[in-house]
């Protein structure tokens, strides 16, 4: 018998709609108005849903939401709070929370989040916890693979947010696997038995875009010659990945805003939204704040879409991760073209490892098909690899500056040395003088570019692009 589902809710004239609602749709429930009570009815009912609001009288929602999840960690709880408090939301969210509902809510979106966390615990049976590792095994090709520190924190989320309804939202460099990444999600998840449907936003004309995410009626525009379903129908029961979502039209914005508010479609051309049971990954190689405050992305919906994020690392901030890639994709390579590949000679793979991978995995993976395309095994040589990368051989790597103590030190005026950088910069070009700042701040950490990057607030492979425009190498 199904257990009943626990309100709480401290403000009478809500707790008495939302009771209504939920009767009405034949659910039992019980309500309380207050944490204390809430708690005395959870340990009482042992419910699989709990309805929260974060707002009560004598302690914080947050707070009631950690002591149950700690004492019942597969309990579901929405939590319910009004849209000045979204941040607490997505706290919420963070903490554990299955789904959360911003005030005012129609009732067909309360009554789908209810009957979505109910639906999941009829179909998700306890499981033993997965040993470390297991969520890399099963993101498939081979392709996700590394046990730096970096990847094991990015397993490590992926695993705790799979099995929630949580909208998961991947940052990192172009090639680091955010596709990947969101598949996993999916294939660890309890939709792994529905579709996952990836669609890239950056990919499709903007003028098109709608209709490839909600779909079209037959005629409902010149050249609609048949009905179209969109990609969030395709994917009903299942995941919606969307891709580069920082390109996202800002109309379309909107329409995907409602849509996550209200789990209802409507296609082009149709006369009335349908329900459908999607749960949306979104991906980017943006800073997705920065586009807010450059107005090319809507606050609101970065807020709704941005609760668990998943950063990726680039390749070259994953230490011995570029080795393990490169011969599992050997082996999968040599099998498809039918070569006889090992691994690298110990010159290739000290090269790899201080390569700068502004492609990341992507770009390791072309010139490893490449280079097994091209050639027979069974070591990847130098000569085997593309020219640019092979010209890297040819720049020493510099040695570490031996630093005087302190003391044995000339001084050095600081006014002195602003004025003559002043100097160096006068009569020259905004151009030329970006070059030169930007070289001065890589030779002052050091040489490493991520480093210069945060001094000079631009992701690395901005500089990375801007060097390799100017005939740098870096190593």
């Amino acid at each position: 018998m199904t257990t009943p589902l626990l309100l709480i809710e401290d403000t009478p004239s809500l707790q008495m709609v939302y009771e209504s609602v939920l009767r009405g749709a034949g659910h039992e429930v019980v309500s309380t108005g207050t944490a204390e009570e809430g708690l005395a009815a959870f340990h009482e009912l042992d419910p699989e849903v709990v309805l929260l609001d974060l707002m009560l009288p004598d302690r914080p929602g947050q707070v009631l939401l950690q002591e149950m999840l700690e004492e019942r960690p597969d309990t579901r709880i929405i939590v319910i709070t009004a849209n000045g408090s979204i941040n607490r939301a997505v706290e919420a969210m963070r903490a554990g929370a299955y789904e959360f509902l911003l005030k005012p809510f129609n009732e067909q979106r309360f009554l789908h989040a209810v009957e979505t966390a109910l639906a999941e615990g009829t179909t998700s049976p306890a499981t033993t916890p997965e040993p470390q590792g297991t969520v890399a095994r099963a993101i498939g090709h081979g392709d996700f693979v590394g046990s730096s520190t970096q990847m094991s924190e990015v397993y490590d989320r992926i695993t705790s947010v799979a099995r929630s309804m949580a909208t998961v939202f991947i940052t990192g460099e172009s090639g680091t696997g955010k596709e990947l990444c969101a598949q996993a999600v999916h294939d660890a998840s309890t939709r792994a038995e529905g579709p996952f449907v990836p669609l890239n936003c950056a990919a499709i004309p903007r003028d098109l875009l709608e209709s490839e995410v909600f779909g079209h009626l037959k005629g409902s525009f010149t050249g609609a010659l048949s009905d179209k379903p969109g990609a969030a129908a395709v994917a009903d029961g299942g995941t919606l990945f969307l891709d580069e979502v920082c390109e996202m039209d800002l109309g379309l914005q909107t329409k995907l805003l409602r849509f996550l508010q209200t789990s209802s479609i409507q296609p082009i051309g149709a006369s009335h939204p349908r329900k459908v049971n999607v749960r949306i990954v979104c991906a980017t190689n943006r800073d997705p704040l920065e586009e807010v405050r450059a107005n090319r992305f809507r606050q609101d919906l970065y807020y709704r879409l941005h609760v668990v994020p998943i950063h990726l690392p680039p390749l070259r901030e994953r230490g011995g991760d570029v080795i393990e890639i490169t011969n599992a994709a050997l082996e999968r390579l040599s099998a498809e073209e039918g070569r006889s590949f090992i691994g690298l000679t110990p010159e290739v793979e000290e090269l790899f490892r201080r390569l700068p991978w502004p492609g990341n995995v992507r770009q390791l993976l072309n010139v490893l098909r490449q280079a097994v395309v091209l050639n027979e095994g069974p070591q990847v040589t130098l000569d085997m690899l593309p020219p640019a990368l092979r010209e890297e051989t040819s720049v020493a790597r510099p040695e570490a500056p031996v630093i005087p103590p302190p003391e044995t030190l000339p001084p050095v005026r600081e006014d002195a040395a602003e004025a003559l950088f002043v100097d160096d910069l006068l009569g020259r070009s905004l151009a030329e003088i970006e070059q030169i700042v930007i070289e001065k701040t890589i030779d002052s950490v050091g040489g490493s570019l991520p480093r210069a990057a945060k001094i000079l607030n631009v992701s690395p492979s901005t500089l990375y692009r801007k060097r390799e425009a100017w005939g740098r190498k870096d190593i």
